[in-house]
């Protein structure tokens, strides 16, 4: 087989093309016994613990959490969660949550795994089965990346979108490998917030490697791609800054700035921030340039919003921006719990979101580059693309996203833009507003801030499965 290490020299120390065979063994770590699984063409392994029987307790659903380890140091913490129904011909979804630097069990915990912990949970519960979790339809993995995120570690560490989409590629190829049953299976990438950045990458990236083994240059295992679906995503920083004035003035649960206000911030936006994003492309502009536009524009128009009052940036419902997400603090506690590492063969202390992934893909000027291009790449291949917002976020705001829709390039922008919206209902029940061209959804999701799932758990559902299922979507 031909050794896939040229796809790894981005961000991969370089390693020798190994003769050996990838097999099974068994191996302990710190106490924990894993099943390692040696992927020979990456040189990483995959070490997993099974059916932990923590979080998913549904009988007969089986689940899989542990690490990929790409060479010595790279090692990223993922947890897989059979469907409950029919897995063996269920799609596979990977959730990545965003940041930069922000862990994917938010995602599992918080919005849509198989297990939450419900308002008013007792301190020290354990979570409760979530009748909403995407693994009713999907079989569903999690990802912690890049490491030093949740319960993720090692070096070298990343600092940019591109260099992570080759770490993420990788994990999906050993994963494949050791599950080799779920190889073929359709396969989708849902994402938020810097997810937006994320998302369009790693899907541009695995379809490169896809053309790479139609072309017989490597023997990599070809991945379905067929879904991309990115919720309150930062995609386009142009497109998305000024959404933070138009949200103020209109949004409909509180007015945040006034008329003559936003007439101040948009000169300010005109004046500062267009000309310093000018010297900040995808393909130009240095990590100055680039960090000088993201201070100036955030400055100039983010913080000119909250400093006219406070409020809670990822829910404006909510006056005190203090308290943080609710149910984060239960979950980090159970995950915080010995028992529970051990169970799940997590190493190390779970780190929600971190400071220094964040600051590495800052120093790279990785936020104020647009992710545009590479959206408008995955849309005019035809992979489904779900750009979706719920409308009381202000960080990734459902306005913003709309703009970052309607720019998409692809054979239905004219007809995207123009068309009209309809009511997106779950059984009779409106949860929001959508329209859909081609390959191309857009759904705004009412009262639900940046964590859309934990909101509305339902219209997430069927939004995702309609997605998943790779078909417009629609009403029921």
């Amino acid at each position: 087989m031909a050794c896939l290490l040229g796809l790894l020299l981005v961000v991969v120390t370089a390693l020798p093309c190994s003769l050996a065979i990838s097999h099974w063994n068994d191996e302990v770590e710190n106490g924990i016994p894993y099943r390692t699984f040696y992927h020979a063409d990456t040189n990483s392994k995959l070490s997993v613990v099974s059916n932990s029987g923590i979080c998913e307790t549904t009988p007969n659903v089986n689940q899989l959490s542990g690490y990929l380890r790409v060479g010595e140091e790279v090692n990223l913490f993922f947890w897989f969660f059979e469907s409950r129904n029919s897995p063996a011909t269920a799609p596979l979804a990977l959730w990545l949550n965003g940041g930069p630097g922000c862990s994917s069990m938010l995602g599992l915990f918080v919005e849509h795994g198989p297990c939450h912990f419900p308002d008013g949970s007792p301190v020290g519960s354990d979570p409760v089965l979530n009748e909403e979790s995407w693994n009713s339809y999907a079989n569903m993995l999690y990802l912690d990346q890049p490491a030093g995120v949740g319960f993720s570690y090692g070096t070298p560490e990343v600092n940019s979108t591109t260099q992570g989409s080759v770490y993420v590629w990788t994990f999906l190829q050993v994963f494949f490998a050791a599950k080799p049953e779920l190889s073929n299976s359709p396969f989708g990438l849902f994402t938020e917030s810097y997810g937006g950045h994320y998302g369009p990458d790693i899907v541009r990236f695995i379809q490169e490697q896809n053309k790479a083994v139609d072309q017989n240059i490597t023997s990599a295992v070809k991945i379905d791609i067929i879904a991309l679906g990115i919720n309150n995503g930062w995609v386009d920083p142009k497109l998305q800054f000024p959404a933070y004035l138009d949200f103020g003035l209109t949004n409909n649960y509180r007015q945040l700035l006034n008329q003559p206000q936003y007439t101040t911030g948009m000169d300010l936006y005109n004046q500062q921030c267009i000309p310093a994003l000018q010297n900040c492309t995808v393909t130009t502009g240095t990590p100055s340039d680039c960090n000088n536009a993201y201070a100036t524009c955030y400055d100039s128009l983010g913080l000119f919003v909250v400093e006219l009052q406070r409020f809670d940036l990822y829910d404006v419902r909510r006056v005190d921006e203090r308290t943080g997400i609710p149910g984060t603090a239960m979950y980090r506690e159970y995950l915080g719990r010995s028992d529970v590492k051990n169970a799940i063969g997590a190493l190390g202390n779970y780190a929600e979101c971190s400071d220094r992934a964040w600051d590495l893909f800052d120093s790279t000027g990785d936020p104020s580059r647009s992710f545009l291009g590479e959206l408008s790449e995955v849309a005019q291949s035809g992979v489904r693309v779900l750009l979706w917002a719920g409308d009381a976020d202000y960080l990734c705001n459902w306005m913003g996203n709309l703009a970052v829709a309607n720019a998409i390039d692809y054979s239905g922008q004219l007809d995207f833009v123009k068309r009209g919206v309809s009511a997106y209902e779950v059984n009779g029940t409106s949860f929001g507003e959508f329209k859909t061209v081609e390959n191309l959804s857009w759904l705004r999701v009412y009262n639900a801030g940046h964590l859309v799932s934990s909101n509305q758990p339902q219209a997430a559902l069927q939004a995702f499965r309609q997605t998943m299922e790779n078909r417009p979507l629609e009403a029921t």
